[in-house]
């Protein structure tokens, strides 16, 4: 397995460079085009809302193995002011800061597996896991 990686994440810039280190990784990972496409958009939406939401926070990513199937984990984690309801958060259409309101639904859908851990005033952890299709 590869080594971790962390992007921190401050700017509209760690926004393009989190999206760039995830889609090298992935395509190094052997996931196809359309595949690596979906994890740089998940990406992309989750570094995002730290930017939106906390102000900074970090991108990790890693190759993970499970039984004899390879895939990739993202995890986005910041110390902001946290979400007191996931459920609302997670649904499309509901925005804090008058956004279209799809980023974090829209990376569920894009991503095998996603879960999310966050209270006001504790900041928000987000994994997400992509398998490659064996």
């Amino acid at each position: 397995m590869g080594d971790e990686k962390v992007v921190q994440v401050k700017s509209e810039y760690d926004i393009v460079v989190a999206r760039s280190v995830v889609r090298a990784i992935a395509k190094d990972m052997g996931f196809g085009l359309v595949d690596q496409t979906r994890i740089a958009t998940a990406v992309s939406e989750l570094a995002r809302n730290i930017v939106m939401h906390a102000g900074e926070g970090v991108i990790l990513v890693r190759e993970i193995l499970k039984g004899e199937t390879w895939g990739i984990e993202i995890l986005a984690i910041d110390n902001g002011p946290g979400i007191s309801d996931i459920k609302l958060a997670l649904s499309d259409g509901y925005s804090t800061k008058g956004s279209l309101g799809v980023g974090l639904g829209g990376a569920k859908r894009l991503m095998d597996e996603f879960e999310m851990e966050s209270a006001p005033g504790q900041g928000t952890t987000i994994r997400v896991r992509k398998w490659l299709p064996k």
